[in-house]
C-alpha cells in the first residue's frame, strides 16, 4: 500500500496559487493525481479550459469559482465538478488564504485563453 507522507509532497507554484502534490504517477498512482491548492487572498488565476474532469472541494476560505464564464461562489466545504472543456476561474475575493482539495485523472492538461497549453507537473 503507497503512503505518501507529507514530509514527501512536492510543492509548485504557478499562476500566485501553491500546489502541493500527494497523489501522482510519481508516487505510485496510476489513473488518479490529488493536492491541495492554496490561494491566497486578493489571487486571480487566468480562466483555463481543462481536459480531463476535474473535482475541485473546498477545505477553507471562500472562492469565487467561474466555469464557462458564470461565477459562483463557495465557502468551506463545498465541491465544484470541473467537466472535461469546460473554462474555469478561480479567484479569492477575500482577505484570508483558500485552500482547496483537488482530484483529477492523470494526464490534465490546462488551455489558456491565448491557445498556450499547460502540462502541470503535479497532475502528470
Amino acid at each position: 500500500m503507497p503512503v505518501v507522507r507529507s514530509s514527501e509532497a512536492v510543492t509548485h507554484e504557478m499562476h500566485g496559487a501553491r500546489f502541493v502534490s500527494y497523489a501522482a504517477p510519481r508516487t505510485g498512482s496510476k489513473e488518479l493525481c490529488a493536492w491541495r491548492t492554496e490561494i491566497p487572498a486578493g489571487t486571480e488565476g487566468p480562466v483555463h479550459t481543462v481536459t480531463r474532469e476535474e473535482i475541485l472541494h473546498l477545505l477553507g476560505g471562500e472562492l469565487l469559482i467561474a466555469l464557462d464564464g458564470r461565477a459562483e461562489r463557495i465557502t468551506a466545504g463545498d465541491t465544484v465538478i470541473v467537466n472535461s472543456g469546460t473554462a474555469l476561474g478561480v479567484r479569492n475575493p477575500t482577505d484570508e488564504v483558500a485552500v482547496l482539495w483537488v482530484t483529477t485523472s492523470v494526464g490534465l492538461e490546462a488551455e489558456l485563453a491565448d491557445g498556450t497549453r499547460i502540462a502541470p507537473p503535479w497532475a502528470g
